[in-house]
This record gives structure tokens, C-alpha cells and sequence, in this order.
């Protein structure tokens, strides 16, 4: 498995720039979106609105604890998640509260890499199934997973018009 699967969708672009911008898009694309949509399951059997919304709320969290166990530690090993198990319990969110958590983790996250080095970005980490990576790819890869789910989120918005 390569260490970002989701480097496919920066196409060079900078991410810190996209994970400013994307609790922003994600809101005006939710209110796009009426209650009922929000929960609709897209033709493909995959996550609805809803629970796109609250699996990015749940991955900040984990890469809030990811970023400073990366900058806090000497070369430590991530743990991996099943986003799956996870999502078996988002019939209880709603996307307020996950936007709301979103917006203040990532918010928190911002502020923490505002502060990073350049030497910083280099400190490595491994993950079990991606293999050695450093801080930076981390941060690559949380613009990466925004954009997806930013991708598909529109999709379901734009089929509901």
C-alpha cells in the first residue's frame, strides 16, 4: 500500500491551503443539501452525506492525535482504524454536531501546523499498512482524504438538484 493513497487527488497543490478551505466547503455543501438527502444512500451502496460528514469529524480526530504523537514522539508507530466499524455507529450523528466538531479539530490542527519547521515536516512515523512516512505526508494525505470526500459529497448534492 503506498503511504497516501490520496495523493492522487493535490495534483501539486498546496495542502495546507485545502484543509484550510475545506470545513468551509463542506458547510455550504450540507446546507445544500435538505435533511432528508443528508441520509439518502447514493446508488453505489456507499456512505451518505451524513455519514461522509461524519466519518471526516472522525478521521480529524484521528489525525489530530496522529500529528502530535508524530511531533511528539521519536519515530512513532500509528494506529490503523477500521472506517467501517467506525461508520456502523453514525446513525446517531448528525451533521451539525459533525460539522461542528469537524470545524473546531480542524481548526485546533490549523493552528498546531502554523507552528511546524521545516525540519518538522521531515520527522518520520511508520503506519502498518503504508509503511515509513513523515509528518508532512500525514498532512498530504488529510488534504487528500478532504478532497475525496469533498468529490463525493458534491456529487450526492449535485444529484439531489
Amino acid at each position: 500500500m503506498e503511504a497516501n493513497p490520496y495523493a492522487k487527488f493535490l495534483a501539486g497543490r498546496d495542502p495546507i491551503a485545502i484543509i484550510a478551505s475545506t470545513y468551509a466547503q463542506l458547510s455550504k455543501l450540507a446546507e445544500r443539501l435538505p435533511a432528508d438527502q443528508l441520509a439518502l444512500r447514493p446508488p453505489t451502496g456507499k456512505w451518505n452525506a451524513r455519514e461522509i460528514v461524519a466519518h471526516l469529524a472522525d478521521c480529524e480526530l484521528v489525525f489530530s492525535f496522529r500529528l502530535r504523537q508524530t511531533l511528539g514522539e521519536n519515530h512513532p508507530t500509528l494506529q490503523p482504524f477500521d472506517q467501517d466499524r467506525w461508520a456502523a455507529r453514525y446513525a446517531n450523528c448528525d451533521v451539525a454536531s459533525a460539522l461542528r466538531l469537524f470545524g473546531a479539530a480542524r481548526n485546533w490542527n490549523l493552528l498546531l501546523l502554523a507552528g511546524v519547521s521545516e525540519r518538522e515536516r521531515t520527522r518520520p512515523v511508520t503506519h502498518p499498512e503504508r509503511g515509513t512516512m513523515t509528518l508532512w505526508t500525514i498532512v498530504e494525505t488529510m488534504a487528500g482524504h478532504d478532497l475525496n470526500h469533498l468529490q463525493q459529497v458534491e456529487r450526492l448534492a449535485a444529484s439531489t438538484a
